[in-house]
């Protein structure tokens, strides 16, 4: 094993080691020699049964069958989970078929950051997190389930499902994804194509007709943006099956893989004697520096520097920014997915894929190889991926060298010799910026501030000819408790389009602009935020900033004893009310900053030391 990586997971375990006895003693306790549904009364039971047919309902009264939790966060808004309308009746089948029977637990909210963008209900975004683990709860609440299959791909919805179902970590679990959709127009013609509308040079019905060919059907969107590391994050983590995570949709592979996920998680039960494993125990601090390793080799969303640390949370273990820089200096970019190359994830998966990734990383002892996963003991396991051989399901080894080097590198040739991400810090606050998407050449800028309340703003601003200069525009009051940390894209082709006109521009922000924050140096998640009285509240138009992605410094160039007699800013627009956001101002108040996950839950959870 790498040193750094064995440093990094021993510091974990050290800091940790309160609240993860805490957690294993609660999910232990909470866990059953038979069947929880046997120790309900009988009126209680009756309920849990009544809408059952007759079969299942006589087979969840004999105590050596299992009875599996469905929870879902299938609706037609989100392309990616379209195709779970009809995965319970697959799931149903398929445990009937090893005498188990699966009822749907409870259904999710699952928000479409794509359709949002740019728009009110995207401030619900984080607080839709919170919810989808509030829901997942109410979902596994009824101790009537010895396991659970979450149905759970995008955003915010992976990491909701992760934290409601840890806090029911006795429970077996197994994470069924959907796979991406076909390869459309490719990531570089739509950003070609967002470009010149942003400059005036494209039509409307150009831009809608390439948006249409990019995001074309059901499936995963093809960049490689949150939902997409999601996945690969759930399967080094050991929570998916083998090789399943870029499987297309409506495939008979897919399908047999789901049917596969479906029994795979009865073996996992205590029915099953010696191959008891609930999701509690394979979330452990090993896991999570895989994740983080995972995460860097291959320049993902930045997204899990706030999903990462809620998830870990919610396992009963304190994971840091500076924990996941830590490992980001020692892991090589062995990836290049767009928006950090031209490939879409399709592609990634054609290169050579997981199997291929887990299996350079393992080489390198970059990856814990001796971790619990849902396919048994072991990631070598992961160094597999599925085949269909005459209708069954079988897994071989996969593919000892990449097909494709400009998307997927082993690690003799990497990319670059470290991760995609960088802590930054500095008189401005700490934040991230996901480096691997950048050229070296502009990852160092300083420059006049230009001050904006949202994206909004910045737009016309870029439209009145405003921007026409060196700049790096700071865009506050966009953090959790300000107004849900909603993502912030629509900034994101103006910003190119200066960086392509010569000019040197980055991006100083509280709020989020994720996966695809593209080729502009960013500086995203700063915390303190400036509602809660950070330093970005005192910086003025005209500030020198200089943003350092090379060195990790974010600074404004004024002196203390000037910037600690101005007045703090304060948020000009209320956007608490409309689009159900006064819903969640409880919420908002209670958000944890942006280092500690944005969740709501940081308090409580944190209690448990």
């Amino acid at each position: 094993m790498h040193p750094r990586v064995l440093e990094v997971t021993e510091r974990l375990v050290q800091r940790s080691r309160a609240t993860r006895q805490r957690y294993l003693q609660m999910i232990d306790a909470a866990a059953s020699d038979g069947p929880q549904r046997g120790k309900l009364q009988c009126a209680n039971f009756a309920h849990g049964v009544a809408g059952c047919g007759a079969d299942d309902k006589h087979t969840l009264r004999l105590l050596n069958a299992a009875n599996v939790a469905i929870v879902s966060a299938y609706n037609d808004m989100l392309s990616a989970h379209q195709p779970y309308e009809t995965y319970p009746a697959l799931i149903k089948q398929a445990l009937r078929q090893v005498h188990s029977v699966g009822q749907f637990a409870g259904g999710v909210p699952a928000m479409c950051d794509g359709v949002t963008q740019g728009e009110p209900g995207m401030e619900l975004a984080i607080a839709s997190r919170e919810t989808i683990a509030l829901s997942t709860a109410v979902a596994l609440s009824h101790n009537m389930f010895d396991a659970a299959l979450c149905l759970g791909i995008c955003d915010k919805i992976v990491p909701g499902l992760m934290i409601g179902a840890l806090r029911f970590g006795h429970l077996p679990t197994i994470f069924v994804p959907g796979g991406p959709m076909p390869s459309g127009l490719s990531n570089k013609e739509k950003a070609e194509v967002r470009q010149r509308y942003a400059e005036g040079k494209a039509s409307r019905e150009e831009l809608l007709a390439s948006e249409m060919k990019s995001y074309h059907g059901p499936g995963t969107c093809t960049f490689y943006g949150t939902a997409n590391t999601n996945q690969l994050v759930m399967e080094v983590m050991g929570l998916h099956l083998p090789g399943s995570s870029f499987v297309n949709p409506n495939t008979p592979l897919r399908d047999a893989l789901t049917v596969e996920a479906a029994q795979q998680v009865t073996r996992l039960t205590k029915a099953n004697g010696d191959s008891f494993m609930p999701l509690g125990r394979i979330v452990d601090e090993r896991a999570l520096v895989n994740a983080t390793v995972a995460l860097h080799a291959t320049g993902g969303s930045t997204n899990h520097t706030l999903h990462l640390p809620a998830i870990a949370m919610a396992a009963g273990i304190e994971l840091t920014w500076q924990d996941m820089a830590d490992l980001s200096e020692v892991v090589p970019t062995l990836s290049h997915v767009y928006p950090n190359g031209k490939a879409d994830i399709n592609h990634f998966q054609a290169a050579g894929g997981m199997a291929f990734l887990i299996r350079e990383l393992l080489g390198a002892g970059l990856l814990h190889e001796n971790v619990n996963t849902v396919a048994g003991p072991g990631l070598q396991r992961y160094t597999q991926e599925p085949f269909l051989a005459g209708g069954e399901l079988v897994w071989r080894e996969g593919p000892a060298q990449s097909l494709d080097e400009t998307i997927l590198r082993p690690v003799a040739r990497p990319f670059s010799t470290e991760g995609g991400l960088r802590v930054m810090a500095g008189n401005l606050g700490r934040g991230v910026m996901k480096v691997s998407a950048v050229a070296h050449e502009h990852q160092v800028v300083e420059a006049p501030a230009r001050v904006f309340e949202d994206q909004a703003q910045l737009a016309d601003a870029f439209k009145a000819g405003e921007l026409e200069q060196d700049v790096v525009a700071v865009v506050r009051f966009q953090g959790p408790k300000a107004n849900g940390m909603p993502e912030l894209h629509k900034m994101t082709p103006f910003l190119g389009v200066l960086q392509d006109r010569g000019f040197k521009v980055a991006l100083v922000t509280d709020g989020r602009m994720s996966g695809a924050s593209g080729k502009i140096p960013a500086a995203i998640h700063v915390c303190p935020e400036a509602v809660d009285g950070g330093p970005l509240a005192f910086v003025r138009d005209g500030d020198i900033i200089r943003v350092d992605g090379v060195n990790g410094t974010l600074q404004v160039l004024v002196e203390p004893s000037e910037l600690a007699a101005r007045e703090q800013a304060q948020p000009s627009v209320d956007s608490s009310v409309g689009c159900g956001r006064e819903l969640f101002g409880f919420m908002r108040m209670a958000f944890s900053s942006a280092e500690q996950g944005a969740s709501a839950f940081t308090s409580a959870l944190g209690a448990l030391k």
